[in-house]
């Protein structure tokens, strides 16, 4: 596939990435030279110099016969004209735009052939917002993620020393739990993927994936660990657009404290706000981390754009005893350092993105992608077409299936009803399919799966 991506930042960069290692004819644009040098040297892919949205600039990046231009630079305006440019004068097929700015994210008229040609919005702030409410809803998680529009949930939790599986096979979930239906789909020891089995024994620190319906999670993750109390405190470490976003999503069930430094902004989220508390200062200030309690603090968020002030007040919130500690890391070179010490979750802004992207990129019938392990491995939603003829999975029992190395399959979601993967399930054509690809070298090999015809036989 011929991609154009405009923007060389962090999301640009992650996106060049991933995609460059799956065999994409990749041509990154940006202003900045030395960001292109940087990108240019360590992958295979084309760079060129200029602004975005010129139309002489697209052209040289190979626009007349691009199939996706992905324009994620800083500037909001400078995406849309640039999707704008692709539409009018190289009617390029997919467009993809970041859009920051919620006054033009509420107007979904604006964006349609007839206006302004984009045809996927990506809002970072409001996909990592939406990360962190799942994980505040799920006290002892260490990712959520939802699918088929929230029917099942993937669940990441760390076993810990005593719990009631540690120490025992996989398989004794399910006498465990008779009336739940799990799959463990990936586990991670010491940093390093194991496939699970039958007869797996799962170890104190484990990372363990599974997935199940929504309404059982909680009942799983009781037999993985100790239930957390409730998250009742939450108190967020700046007031820009996702702290905004976080407090207003939450603030009708949970008793939020936002600490922001710019005074303006300070009044401005008072306005905002119904419940919130705000108040004017910096979270490393350790006399005012002390006066407000924050020890009490079920859950401390460090949210601002800086990644030094987010881990110096993160380490200090814990030391005054905050319960549990989340912080947004930009830097993808900071987040494996500091996660799992005093700092419990290191969330990644591009990470959580990019799987927004993926899903538009991956060939077949993709519907969602979420990075794992922070990037490491993939879960990926995609929808069974066809019949027996014409596809390799449908009419097909689970253990039938000649599935790539390292890739599960997790669950099954049929109209409504959750089906959790085992040997003998049939997929039907229609079914959304719940994968997990530890290598991703073989994500192409899954998307070949989900194809209908004779093209790949």
């Amino acid at each position: 596939m011929k991609i154009i991506i405009l923007g060389a930042g962090q999301v640009g960069g992650t996106l060049a990435e991933h995609l460059a290692s799956e065999a994409n004819d990749i041509t990154v644009v940006d202003t900045d030279s030395e960001r292109l040098r940087d990108l240019g040297d360590r992958l295979d892919i084309r760079t060129v110099q200029g602004r975005a949205s010129l139309p002489t600039v697209l052209r040289q990046a190979g626009a007349d016969d691009a199939d996706m231009l992905v324009a994620v630079t800083n500037s909001d305006e400078t995406n849309m004209v640039a999707c704008q440019v692709a539409y009018s004068l190289f009617h390029t097929p997919t467009k993809i735009a970041r859009v920051r700015e919620s006054a033009y994210l509420t107007r979904e008229e604006l964006f349609d052939n007839d206006h302004i040609p984009v045809d996927v919005l990506i809002s970072p702030e409001q996909v990592v917002t939406n990360y962190i409410k799942r994980l505040i809803e799920h006290p002892g998680s260490l990712q959520v993620i939802d699918f088929a529009e929230g029917k099942a949930q993937l669940v990441a939790v760390r076993a810990y020393y005593g719990g009631p599986l540690v120490g025992q096979q996989l398989r004794q979930i399910r006498a465990h739990m008779p009336n739940v239906d799990t799959r463990v789909a990936a586990i991670f020891r010491r940093d390093r993927p194991i496939t699970p089995q039958g007869d797996t024994v799962i170890e104190a620190d484990d990372e363990v994936f599974f997935i199940a319906a929504k309404k059982d999670i909680r009942a799983v993750m009781g037999e993985l660990r100790r239930i957390d109390e409730t998250n009742k405190r939450v108190v967020i470490a700046g007031g820009g657009q996702i702290g905004e976003r976080l407090a207003e999503a939450i603030e009708s069930r949970y008793q939020v404290k936002i600490i922001e430094m710019n005074p303006a902004r300070c009044r401005y989220l008072s306005d905002t706000l119904e419940s919130t508390v705000v108040l004017q200062g910096s979270a490393s200030d350790r006399d005012l981390m002390l006066e407000e309690n924050i020890a009490d603090a079920d859950i401390f968020l460090a949210l601002t754009n800086d990644d030094e002030a987010n881990i110096m007040s993160s380490l200090l919130a814990k030391r005054l005893g905050s319960r549990k500690v989340m912080t947004i890391i930009n830097n993808p070179a900071y987040v494996d350092l500091v996660q799992g010490g005093e700092i419990d979750i290191a969330i990644s802004p591009q990470l959580a993105t990019i799987g927004t992207l993926l899903a538009h990129v991956r060939r077949g019938d993709i519907v969602s992608v979420h990075s794992l392990r922070r990037g490491a491995a993939e879960a990926i939603e995609a929808v069974a077409h066809g019949d027996s003829k014409s596809s390799k999975v449908v009419g097909k029992a689970i253990e039938d299936i000649s599935l790539p190395p390292g890739t599960t399959i997790g669950a099954i979601i049929r109209d409504e009803e959750v089906l959790i993967a085992h040997d003998d399930t049939v997929i039907e054509s229609g079914d959304h399919v719940i994968l997990f690809v530890v290598d991703k070298k073989h994500i192409r090999d899954v998307e070949k799966l989900f194809h209908v015809g004779l093209s790949f036989f």
